[in-house]
């Protein structure tokens, strides 16, 4: 199979999880590009910057027509995560690639973790700027180092932090993603990585429209079940990724 069928196929599966679980679906993406695409950790984390920016602006439109994204706090959130997003994009570009494919298994055992939990949907409780201040520059932190978006910490930290209610947090989550990522992205234009368009192009074109498609799938199979697949498929990529490197 081809190096751009692959990516079309990795692409169509990173958008479908993305759609179908609101966040939480592109952390699929740093591994699909190393190990199904041949891209070194620098890579594929700096395209999975160029992948969750626009996938996930395609996803904001959508939560934005309908009425579900609080821009103010989504902005105030953002605005935290702003200067560590950029710290960490230069970092991660120097790091060597085994200590940042352990990072990122790390990152996925917290995400499979968070996923396999049973979270109530309760809304936030009262706003706390200090809390919000910790969680943004975390999540730009995590989005410039490691090139995901971090949906899965940005929602329960927007419904916690800054009481947005959960019909607005995915929503929200995407313009603090995307804010963040972009600002990852410039910093890393300093650094000496390359990216292989020919590949990253298809990835994001089937990611988009395989987006709409986990839209419609969220409709017809419970929340609960989504989050115990996609939680356990974490664990095996997870695992994989650590027993490659430590191999």
């Amino acid at each position: 199979m081809t190096a751009p069928i692959l990516a079309l196929i990795a692409g169509a599966l990173v958008g479908l999880a993305l759609g179908a679980l609101g966040a939480g679906g592109s952390i699929l993406t740093v591994p699909a590009l190393i190990y199904l695409l041949g891209f070194s950790p620098a890579e594929a984390t700096t395209a999975s910057l160029v992948i969750v920016i626009v996938t996930s602006l395609a996803a904001l439109v959508a939560h934005a027509r309908a009425g579900a994204v609080r821009w103010r706090a989504g902005l105030v959130f953002a605005a935290a995560g702003l200067l560590p997003a950029a710290a960490a994009g230069v970092l991660s570009a120097r790091i060597p690639a085994t200590a940042l494919t352990l990072a990122f298994a790390g990152l996925a055992v917290l995400a499979a973790l968070r996923m396999l939990r049973r979270r109530s949907s309760q809304e936030g409780g009262t706003v706390s700027v200090p809390r919000a201040a910790g969680a943004g520059a975390g999540l730009g932190a995590v989005t410039g180092f490691l090139g995901v978006g971090g949906g899965f910490l940005a929602v329960p930290a927007l419904v916690a932090a800054l009481a947005v209610p959960m019909s607005a947090a995915v929503g929200t989550s995407l313009l603090v993603i995307i804010a963040n990522a972009l600002v990852a992205l410039a910093a890393r234009a300093t650094t000496a990585v390359t990216l292989d368009w020919a590949l990253i192009m298809p990835f994001i074109a089937t990611a988009v429209l395989g987006a709409w498609d986990g839209r419609r799938l969220s409709t017809k199979v419970s929340p609960g079940t989504l989050q115990r697949v996609f939680g356990s498929l974490l664990l095996v990529v997870a695992a994989a990724m650590g027993i490659g490197v430590l191999l």
